[in-house]
């Protein structure tokens, strides 16, 4: 080879690597450190890489955001699994996958052939699915036997869960006419059937406050605002057959005729009638309205919270008989027990009643309204535990990303 042959050959190789070194230095920036989270870092191309996998699934959002935000998650989730030696097996991640791919629809292959058609690499959808399968680990791990669900906790979910028609609510005023000797009924009837026929609220007030044996007789027999979904159905439909200012018939109930004027009905379409089920307890206390049974009446609601704090002062009295806790629907419990029940959210206590010469307390335990036929309580169960160990995760990780020194190299 002559020198000029030589020569030009030189300047080609020289000119060659000129023309490249810009796309080495790209092939190079690609792979470099954009964000550093302790000891981890997350270069440009995992970055593009997670915003297009994004794009494809069309996730809510700026992709390149969204990508940025959750690699910086996935550093420090990964930092929590190697502090607890957490590894994962290629079975769980061939699963993790498998299920992912089946939220569209796909085996894992099909997934993954799709994922490369839109230039997303197989390494990132295995990063994703690995980084979220091993903080479920770190999150069961962690939080394990630390969150319960209690019965109580179910009654108040289905509680909160259930549809609320649009007129919900009653205003209204009670007298309680007490008819427990065969006198009393006879006096209780001819004043029930005077009052049935009066027309204004101040009529009836006087006459709650001179004959009423409810303890809302110091009201005039005023009542706040009461759920209709909360009452015994047929209480519900006198209720709402009445005009404000009207006076229901009267209406019997155990030892006592009660009658109700209707104030207010909260605007919208009055319910149907629910097949609401009701646990509640009963505990007798002798001395009825005495200052005694009051006293030691208004000493137990101080004490008890739940139901269950009741059998435990019942034990230390030594009166078993002294309390009655029943499960039924609101259409089977007795009237004068359905109306307290109505005016009482759970845990609540009423002293209105007595039973045979003795105060009769009343707690509501809790109100279960009737499942869809596709849901079972142990189903509300398990997604109040995942809600809770959720809510605890994410409290970690905040914790994590607060102690941590995330920086741009």
């Amino acid at each position: 080879m002559n020198i000029f042959s030589t020569s030009r050959l030189t300047a080609a190789l020289v000119a060659g690597l000129m023309f490249l070194q810009p796309h080495v230095a790209a092939a190079q920036n690609l792979f470099a450190p954009v964000m550093q989270i302790n000891d981890r870092v997350i270069t440009e191309y995992e970055v593009q890489q997670r915003a297009k996998f994004f794009s494809l699934l069309n996730a809510p959002g700026d992709p390149r955001e969204a990508a940025m935000e959750q690699l910086i998650e996935e550093r420090l989730q990964l930092g929590a699994a190697e502090s607890q030696g957490l590894v994962l097996t290629e079975e769980q991640i061939a699963a993790g996958e498998d299920e992912f791919a089946a939220r569209a629809n796909l085996d894992r292959e099909t997934f993954i052939k799709a994922l490369a058609e839109g230039g997303v690499e197989e390494q990132t959808f295995r990063d994703f699915v690995s980084a979220g399968l091993l903080w479920r680990e770190v999150v069961r791990t962690r939080f394990a036997g630390r969150v319960t669900v209690t019965d109580a906790d179910i009654d108040q979910a289905l509680s909160a869960s259930a549809p609320r028609p649009t007129a919900v609510r009653l205003l209204f005023s009670e007298i309680i006419l007490p008819a427990n000797t065969p006198a009393a009924k006879a006096t209780a009837q001819r004043r029930a059937a005077e009052i049935s026929q009066y027309t204004t609220p101040e009529q009836f007030s006087r006459a709650a406050r001179a004959f009423s044996a409810s303890p809302s007789r110091a009201r005039g027999g005023r009542l706040d605002w009461v759920e209709v979904a909360n009452m015994q159905p047929g209480l519900a439909q006198v209720l709402l057959a009445l005009a404000p200012g009207q006076v229901s018939k009267p209406l019997p109930i155990p030892n006592g005729i009660a009658l109700f004027q209707l104030r207010a009905v909260e605007d919208g379409i009055a319910p149907p009638p629910s097949p609401l089920t009701v646990e509640y307890a009963l505990y007798q206390i002798p001395g009825g309205r005495s200052p005694a049974a009051l006293a030691e009446a208004a000493k137990l609601k101080a004490n008890a919270d739940t139901c269950n704090d009741l059998y435990e002062a019942n034990r230390k009295r030594g009166t078993p008989e002294a309390l009655e806790v029943t499960t039924a629907e609101m259409s089977e419990v007795p009237a004068d027990i359905a109306l307290e029940l109505a005016k009482l959210d759970p845990g609540e206590f009423s002293d209105a009643l007595t039973r045979g010469g003795n105060l009769a307390l009343l707690m509501l335990c809790s109100r279960q309204v009737p499942l869809p036929e596709d849901v079972s309580r142990e189903d509300i169960r398990k997604r109040l535990l995942d809600q809770r160990v959720q809510s605890l995760a994410k409290g970690y990780l905040e914790e994590l990303r607060a102690d941590a020194i995330i920086r741009k190299p």
